[in-house]
């Protein structure tokens, strides 16, 4: 199966954008053609990825939101449509963690985890399906982690938020699928990003052995760019320094 890595006259709305994975996403689509709607709180490192990414020859506008807001995300997604005149991909990437006991934990902080990872989610799904209904296409990717799937102590909330990703965007798939609709999970263990220094934690292996940005953007490419017959449910990715038991 030959797979054409061209994204030419798409339209790509990517959250978590100011840097690490959605940074990457953004300029790897950028490079084969997509138009990219580059949104996060920071909309001075918007404002420079954008301008990089047109310096390079790509198209990018940022646009800044707060995920956990349901006006700002649907102000986000109506706009671009507005400007773009379509949404054909929306990668959910928005999300941090907080590395402590649950008795430890603050309730707001559980609050902005679960705002973060999960409502952003189903915020960004809500404001951008219908639009993709009308289109009869598009594209939903959202970024779990290796928490969807396996427990940790001291991540409780974080473990709550990313397992419901995942049962969210298989139980969403089944919805829209008949729509031309087609939902990813991207499920990462150890990412070289500032995850770990936000959560208040130490990861054991040298960042240069992580998995990098880069490979979380080809491998939304690569779903993306799938024929539309194919659905890819989840996928795990590890780097070969971290155990998967």
């Amino acid at each position: 199966m030959a797979v054409r890595q061209d994204l030419g006259g798409k339209v790509a709305v990517i959250t978590g954008a100011s840097s690490g994975i959605g940074a990457a996403v953004a300029q790897r689509f950028a490079a084969v053609g997509c138009t990219v709607v580059l949104s996060a709180r920071r909309q001075e490192k918007l404002d420079q990825l954008a301008e990089a990414i047109r310096k390079d020859g790509g198209q990018a506008v940022a646009k800044p939101a707060d995920v956990t807001d349901y006006a700002q995300v649907k102000e986000l997604i109506d706009s671009t449509v507005g400007d773009q005149g379509q949404i054909d991909i929306l990668i959910n990437n928005a999300g941090h963690a907080v590395a402590k006991p649950l008795v430890e934990t603050l309730p707001e902080e559980i609050d902005a985890q679960i705002g973060s990872n999960l409502q952003g989610v189903c915020y960004g799904c809500h404001a951008a399906v219908p639009h993709m209904i009308r289109q009869g296409e598009g594209h939903l990717i959202n970024i779990g982690s290796i928490c969807s799937r396996n427990h940790y102590p001291n991540y409780a909330t974080y473990v709550a938020a990313k397992f419901a990703v995942l049962g969210f965007s298989r139980s969403l798939y089944e919805e829209v699928r008949q729509h031309g609709i087609r939902v990813n999970v991207l499920c990462p263990a150890a990412v070289n990003t500032a995850w770990a220094d936000v959560a208040g934690t130490e990861l054991p292996w040298p960042r240069e052995d992580r998995l990098q940005p880069e490979d979380l953007a080809e491998t939304a490419l690569f779903c993306v760019t799938l024929p539309k017959r194919v659905q890819v449910d989840t996928l795990y990715l590890w780097p070969t320094c971290e155990p998967t038991v």
